[in-house]
């Protein structure tokens, strides 16, 4: 069986990157500190295939045996978080990387970079092909977690041109699904769980900024198809179908059932007005584009929270914490 590890394995993306290796038949090593990541989101597949060390990436990564594929997935990725560990998301993006890739080296792996649509920042093209170069203030509020992913490009770039490293990156775009964590401050976890409890969505803004929302298993689909691809340059992964927060929020309501009104709350700093990616360069080098539409997925996050005894959205006092992207 080929083994892979995966930092940040415990996250939402992660834990989903796991259970996905585990079905192709992978041994899987799960790397995470747990900061934003919980073992509740693996307890389901925690069998003799898969296994947990509590390990920050920061400080080292030291592992024993063959390694056939490297998923680096640490780091902080919600505004919430990033904005709370600015110091600790520059060195994931940095020494963790750096970390991440000379295990890739030793052990001759396949390496794949869980890169960011934010490395884009607020673009002034729209939308985002791979050789847009981006539009990023460095010195702002969300900078930490940009230059932390930008530098990481760089870094996974320079490993496969100097050291020979087979490395790929994946551009990620705003991705949603079961294991979301209630309060991180993204749209689609903070509109559901306020839409549960008839509560009202919070909007940055006017709610006219724009993004794309792929769901976790087309996003996961892509994340698999370009480790084995042999591709090397950066990769957008992301569901081209654009709306505005302002009707992603009316969706919800709608899918929900629910009896919320929709409230606005300040612009935050540097907040993108656009975000979608140009996937022609998926769609022809690994044949992938999504295929679950926006209101199916949504019923599918209710559909695990049901039948869950955790009960993520619904459980936890609503705090009506605004929605971020």
């Amino acid at each position: 069986m080929p083994r892979s590890v995966v930092t940040g394995g415990a996250g939402f993306l992660g834990s989903h990157l796991c259970e996905r290796l585990l079905a192709e038949g992978h041994d899987v090593l799960c790397l995470d500190n747990l900061d934003t990541g919980s073992l509740q989101n693996i307890e389901h597949i925690r069998d003799g295939a898969f296994e947990f060390r509590n390990l920050d990436v920061t400080e080292s990564i030291d592992v024993t045996g063959e390694v056939a594929n490297v998923f680096h997935l640490a780091s902080p990725a919600s505004p919430i978080d990033y904005l709370r560990l600015p110091l600790h998301t520059l060195k994931v993006g940095s020494y963790g990387t750096h970390h991440a890739l000379g295990l890739a080296k030793f052990k001759r792996a396949r390496f794949l970079l869980a890169s960011t649509s934010e490395v884009y920042g607020d673009p002034d093209v729209h939308p985002q092909p791979e050789t847009y170069w981006g539009h990023v203030n460095p010195i702002g509020p969300r900078g930490v977690y940009d230059e932390a992913k930008r530098y990481g490009e760089a870094m996974t770039m320079a490993y496969h041109r100097q050291q020979g490293v087979d490395t790929a990156i994946a551009r990620i775009f705003n991705t949603y699904g079961p294991r979301m964590r209630p309060h991180d401050g993204r749209a689609v976890p903070t509109f559901l769980r306020q839409a549960i409890a008839d509560k009202p969505l919070t909007v940055f803004g006017d709610g006219s900024q724009t993004r794309s929302f792929c769901y976790v298993d087309d996003l996961v689909e892509g994340l698999v198809r370009l480790a084995f691809s042999g591709e090397h340059t950066p990769v957008n992964l992301g569901n081209p179908t654009e709306l505005s927060l302002q009707q992603l929020a009316e969706t919800i309501i709608d899918v929900v059932g629910s009896r919320s009104a929709i409230v606005h709350e300040a612009l935050p700093l540097d907040d993108p007005k656009v975000r979608r990616p140009d996937i022609a360069k998926a769609i022809d080098l690994l044949g992938w584009e999504p295929q679950i539409e926006l209101r199916d997925g949504l019923r599918r996050v209710l559909d695990h929270e049901r039948s869950t005894e955790n009960h993520a959205l619904t459980g936890l006092q609503d705090r009506a914490t605004p929605a971020a992207s």
